[in-house]
């Protein structure tokens, strides 16, 4: 899937497009640079889900859970201020990733290795004030 994407207006339906492509899958790891809008999109996707709570940046926390409509759990992600490895093994990252619920990761390039054979790869770039999201299912 690639998507232009001209203002924040659209990103509602950039979520419901990314849920219905990707249907059958749970796990989406968010990449790129700061300010370029993975947490919003994230924010409309939950949206879709029907979550309720307020959804935003785990950014201290590391991880945020929600709850969708159907009381699905959803895990929220930031490794930003990740320093190591170490520390996403603290958390327990495992229980979380291999989980088979929601699970979407922000700064998601610190802590690639440890990331499932199968999810789906969302990047984001901006280029001329127009963002650019690619999304494609890995499976190594």
């Amino acid at each position: 899937m690639k998507r232009t994407i001209n203002s924040i207006a659209e990103l509602p339906n950039v979520a419901k497009e990314l849920l219905e492509t990707f249907a059958q899958e749970r796990f989406f790891a968010f990449f790129g640079k700061m300010g370029v809008g993975k947490t919003t999109l994230i924010k409309d996707i939950c949206q879709q889900l029907g979550v309720e709570d307020n959804v935003c940046s785990p950014t201290f926390a590391i991880i945020n859970s929600y709850s969708t409509a159907e009381d699905e759990p959803v895990y929220h992600f930031d490794f930003y201020r990740l320093k190591n490895l170490n520390e996403a093994y603290d958390i327990g990252y495992e229980e979380y990733f291999y989980s088979g619920n929601w699970v979407f990761t922000e700064w998601t390039e610190k802590i690639e290795e440890l990331l499932p054979e199968h999810y789906v790869r969302v990047e984001i770039e901006e280029k001329n004030k127009v963002r650019i999201l690619t999304a494609n299912i890995i499976n190594d």
